[in-house]
């Protein structure tokens, strides 16, 4: 177990916010975890459980006990002739877990390579890209209840995932911490290919989809798109895509014939907010020393030196500019601490 005072938080978010807190505390077991929530949590006025950083906004220095997991390994808890089940700790590095899929032969997460992140907030975010989401893959999560220190476990359906949803950012926030959890691999090709570029640029190459390939195309396209957070802090996607009734998807198309969409069911559509906000003239823009990066309007950026409050105040200005031009709400990916 690390237990750090006055720790900095720099390297725990990446939007690179130099602020501190009081406690930082990593554990490495369910064991230690316990001992944390006995010792720490339950007594603490104020405290937050964190991952990667990369879904956080630090605008001030955390009077209080910050708790991060370094639970880790991986498990085949069960295999079958076209599936395999991993167990993976809540403390592994997300990514790592998608290169040791691919590199097994094992289908499924290849499309959310590279994003930023632990296995622990995948379930609890719900992180997608390219039309895949970690709830597509999820069977289990296995978690401690904050309150009594008891293991408690959440099946798929528990969890009422929803687009960057579950029940442990809503009804139960706070309440439970993940420890570990179980995902659902296939061992047959099964690719999911027609959201965004991917399917074109392997078309491009002129190659058959293959797990590495995949891969490779998806890990390419992030890069040229999403800034290095070592190089400009940004937490990549800054902003959801809005899904709104059809009705006023509609009205927009008419106005707007070129606007991407993608269906969600027969009564909703999502917008994707990289565009809206591009159509608003924001892409490469800066306010103070925070901008909107120049090759992806999704992301926010600190150009060096930026507080919290000013990559807010720029994305209240975006919000309020698509709402004026579209009538439609944009909200932050991103959780404001």
């Amino acid at each position: 177990m690390n237990i750090q005072e006055n720790y900095s938080l720099f390297p725990h978010n990446t939007f690179g916010m130099d602020v501190k807190t009081s406690v930082f505390v990593e554990y490495t077991s369910v064991t230690e975890l316990k001992e944390v929530l006995n010792q720490y949590i339950r007594s603490a006025e104020k405290w937050l459980h964190i991952g990667g950083g990369s879904n956080l906004l630090f605008t001030e220095d955390y009077k209080g006990v910050i708790l991060h997991s370094a639970i880790k390994g991986y498990e085949v808890v069960e295999e079958t002739a076209d599936e395999v089940f991993v167990r993976v700790g809540a403390g592994e590095v997300w990514d790592d877990f998608v290169a040791l899929a691919v590199s097994q032969g094992w289908y499924g997460a290849e499309n959310l390579s590279l994003i930023p992140g632990e296995v622990g907030a995948s379930a609890v975010q719900n992180i997608g890209a390219y039309g895949v989401e970690a709830k597509d893959l999820i069977v289990k999560v296995e978690t401690l209840e904050v309150a009594t220190s008891q293991i408690r476990v959440f099946s798929w359906a528990e969890c009422n995932y929803a687009y960057r949803e579950s029940i442990f950012k809503k009804e139960l926030k706070g309440k439970y911490i993940v420890t570990h959890v179980t995902y659902r691999l296939k061992k047959k090709a099964e690719f999911s290919l027609e959201y965004g570029n991917v399917k074109a640029e392997l078309e491009k190459a002129g190659v058959e989809p293959t797990l590495h390939r995949v891969r490779e195309v998806i890990i390419r396209i992030r890069e040229e798109k999403l800034p290095d957070p070592k190089v400009q802090g940004n937490a990549g996607s800054f902003f959801m895509n809005p899904i709104v009734p059809r009705e006023q998807f509609e009205q927009l198309v008419e106005m707007y014939p070129s606007m991407p969409h993608y269906e969600v069911d027969t009564t909703r559509v999502k917008i994707p907010a990289a565009w809206l906000i591009d159509q608003c003239g924001w892409k490469g823009k800066r306010l103070g020393k925070a901008s909107v990066h120049d090759r992806q309007a999704l992301v926010l950026v600190n150009c060096g030196g930026a507080i919290g409050k000013e990559i807010i105040a720029l994305s209240e200005e975006i919000r309020r500019s698509v709402a004026d031009k579209f009538g439609v709400q944009i909200l932050p990916e991103v959780n404001f601490i």
